[in-house]
Order: structure tokens, then sequence, then C-alpha cells
């Protein structure tokens, strides 16, 4: 089992999206969005007045080894990853508000395209978590004594 605190979100959302309010239940309702098997193995809770969400772990759950990636590895799960968020936010718009932007993105190139300093913060305190909890799993599995 893995638990972690819901935190706030730090990008904005839409005034008339629906969205829990409880931070673990949103965390959790992405999940289900994103990737249904995996948001079907999370529950959101509080434990010590903090809200949580706790994941149940699986073998085939991959880390991704971002400094051992070549080049062209990191485009291609960056590309998937981008389309996963981006399809996760367009989920939040109208069909107008989609159209509006459409238009926007094809004429920025994707070079001169300036990511918002919040998604930057966010992307790069998530893959520092990540790597951070990852390692302390590590320390404490290799603490235990086999059977």
């Amino acid at each position: 089992m893995d638990i972690k605190e819901a935190v706030a979100p730090s990008a904005p959302r839409a005034p008339d999206v629906v969205m829990p309010i409880d931070n673990g239940e949103r965390v959790v309702e992405g999940a289900r969005h994103l990737s249904p098997y995996l948001g079907s193995r999370m529950v959101a809770t509080d434990l010590l007045g903090k809200s949580v969400f706790v994941r149940e772990l699986l073998p085939q759950d991959l880390k991704i080894e971002i400094d051992k990636l070549t080049r062209e590895e990191a485009l291609i799960v960056a590309e998937y990853l981008g389309h996963t968020v981006g399809l996760a936010h367009a989920r939040q718009m109208d069909s107008d508000n989609r159209k509006s932007w459409l238009p926007v993105l094809k004429i920025s190139p994707i070079r001169k395209l300036e990511a918002p300093s919040w998604l930057w913060a966010s992307v790069v305190d998530l893959v520092a978590t990540h790597e951070a909890a990852y390692l302390e799993h590590c320390r404490r599995y290799a603490l235990v004594e086999p059977a």
C-alpha cells in the first residue's frame, strides 16, 4: 500500500467544472479518468486530520527511470504524458472552449510555447516527490528481513 497526502491543486480550474472538494477524492477521481485500472485500486480517506489517498501497489507498477532514457525515449514518454494530461484538462472544457484553444496551439510553434510557471513547478515537484517516495520505498523494502 502507498499512502500519500492529497494537497491542494496548484493548477487553476474552470469555475463551472464539477470537481470534488476533498483533495483525496479529487486525486482518486482524476486517476479513475486517466487510468481506470489504477483508479480502481485507489481510495480517498482522512488520516490524522489530513486528506490522503491510498493506492494498492503492484509489481507491474513500473517507475520511469528518467535519467536512464535516451533523448528519443524521453521525447516519446513526454509526448505520451503530455497527451494524457491534455486529455484530462480538455475534459474540463466545453466544446466551444476547446475549439477556441485549438487555433492558439496550432499557431504557436512548440519551441516558443511557454509553459506557465505553475505547471513547470508542479511537474518538477511531482518528479522530485515521486523519486523521493520511490527511494524511501526501496530503503524500507531493503530493511525487511527475508522470510
